[in-house]
């Protein structure tokens, strides 16, 4: 899929931080985004503005894709609107970081919920409409935490390595299809999680990377944008965009 012109996206959680980032490069190079959001009304709408300013074609869509009903409505507004989906970016994901004796049953389900469940959620609905596109995309967000676990992060590192194995599966499942399946494991990237971080442990997180600092949102959209375009003999497969620091 050289031409991305005129393919239509799914961006989940799309309006802030890596999925504006995925939402902006895939509308630079033709396609129509439809970017979800679940709270972020007024960014989204100023992305939308943003994107439709510079040429492009965007609408948003408020959904918590962590509940069934509500992706499926992202899903049927998507095709309606568009009449096609070839496309779904699952980038979706909130922390709730507490050390294991601390984490509250809550803490655990809503972190599965959104980073892992909501990805059979989109999917369920969208893969039929995908499967007629002449070359369909999924990409899964993970992250290296799924890959090396954290500090206070069992909940988080669970969904992301779960995402990682359901690539591999559905993949595997879909290879004989014009679909093709794969994870991106974003590093540490300059974001709302990590500018949150206190500077003192800022700076111990980025003495640990090989390339001395932290990612940017673009550089993952970049990595989305290589494996929807040029990705037709790519799947399964985790891109990892993190500096080095986990190899």
């Amino acid at each position: 899929m050289n031409n991305l012109h005129g393919k239509v996206a799914i961006i989940t959680g799309g309006a802030v931080g890596i999925g504006a980032a995925i939402a902006k490069e895939l509308a630079k190079n033709g396609v129509k985004v439809v970017i979800n959001y679940n709270s972020s009304n007024q960014v989204a709408q100023e992305l939308v503005a943003s994107i439709q300013k510079d040429g492009g074609e965007a609408i948003a869509v408020q959904a918590d894709v962590s509940t069934p009903e509500e992706a499926n409505r992202l899903v049927e507004t998507a095709v309606n609107t568009y009449e096609q989906l070839d496309i779904l970016i699952n980038n979706a994901g909130i922390t709730r970081d507490r050390s294991f004796k601390k984490l509250s049953e809550d803490d655990w389900k809503k972190v599965i919920d959104v980073n892992l469940n909501s990805i059979y959620n989109t999917i369920s609905p969208a893969l039929n409409h995908i499967s007629h596109s002449d070359a369909g995309r999924i990409v899964n967000i993970a992250s290296i935490i799924g890959q090396t676990g954290a500090f206070g992060q069992t909940n988080y590192s669970a969904a992301k390595a779960g995402m990682i194995g359901f690539t591999k599966s559905l993949a595997l499942e879909l290879a004989k299809t014009s679909v093709t399946v794969n994870a991106i494991c974003p590093g540490f990237i300059e974001t709302s999680m990590i500018t949150e971080i206190p500077e003192e442990i800022r700076k111990q997180i980025q003495a640990k990377i090989p390339q001395k600092r932290f990612g940017h949102a673009e550089e993952i959209a970049k990595g989305v944008l290589y494996l929807c375009k040029d990705g037709a003999y790519i799947t399964g497969q985790q891109l990892n965009i993190n500096g080095g620091l986990f190899m």
